[in-house]
């Protein structure tokens, strides 16, 4: 008997916003007067999909995995860290289904580049880019986000596993 196992993750991220001349999103540079503060490249959005999958396959956190006190993780190319959990992911069984993402941020607007940053998240998480969905929210001129402080991310992702019953 074949048995498949579903299983939904939630990743979230934020990092501070601050002088810059790129904002480094979903594994590319999208022009902006800030940038993302933070011990790696700082990339809200990868890390959110990091931690949604590692947290879909019971296999902890980006934090756990990279911890911030491990020098050779400063600067760090937050699609490499991707990279790694998913490699992680598929050695537990689990093949990607598929992400559903939201950035939070008031400035830049994200529609010119989200077809960019789709077609890259999906090359490095090996899927279809009909199987990678990214939003955009403002923060309406509230909260950290509204006053640009801060950049959020949300990822939601699907695993799923084929388990071969004797």
């Amino acid at each position: 008997m074949i048995t498949i196992e579903i299983r939904v993750g939630l990743g979230h991220d934020t990092h501070r916003l601050g002088p810059g001349e790129a904002l480094r999103l979903g594994g590319i540079d999208v022009p902006h007067d800030r940038a993302a503060i933070g011990h790696s490249d700082a990339d809200v959005l990868l890390h959110a999909i990091t931690d949604a999958l590692l947290g879909a396959a019971a296999l902890g956190d980006i934090g756990e995995l990279f911890p911030d006190t491990d020098a050779s993780n400063r600067g760090r190319d937050s699609a490499d860290m991707l990279a790694v959990a998913c490699q992680k992911i598929r050695d537990a069984g689990y093949e990607i289904v598929n992400v559903d993402c939201i950035v939070h941020a008031e400035r830049p607007k994200l529609s010119p580049h989200k077809q960019a940053i789709r077609e890259r998240i999906a090359e490095i998480l090996g899927l279809a880019v009909d199987c990678v969905s990214v939003k955009a929210k403002t923060g309406e001129r509230v909260g950290p986000v509204g006053r640009q402080e801060a950049i959020e991310a949300q990822c939601i992702a699907l695993l799923e596993r084929t388990l071969r019953n004797q």
